[in-house]
């Protein structure tokens, strides 16, 4: 499994960037992406805390 940004719903507000920066990064686009190759699993907590609290659900886990 792995995180997932919804990019028609996210507002970049960068929450989950502060709370899971090894995970999300804001790209040049004003919004989240998730950040390729990282150990997932090891950073469950911290992407879970960015799911929690994202104002507008666009973060989610993905098989």
């Amino acid at each position: 499994m792995h995180p997932k940004v919804n990019q028609t719903i996210c507002i970049g507000c960068g929450s989950c960037a502060a709370a899971c920066p090894n995970v999300f990064k804001m790209g040049d686009d004003g919004k989240s992406h998730v950040v390729e190759g990282v150990e997932y699993e090891a950073d469950k907590i911290c992407i879970d805390d960015a799911i929690a609290i994202c104002p507008v659900q666009a973060i989610s886990w993905e098989e």
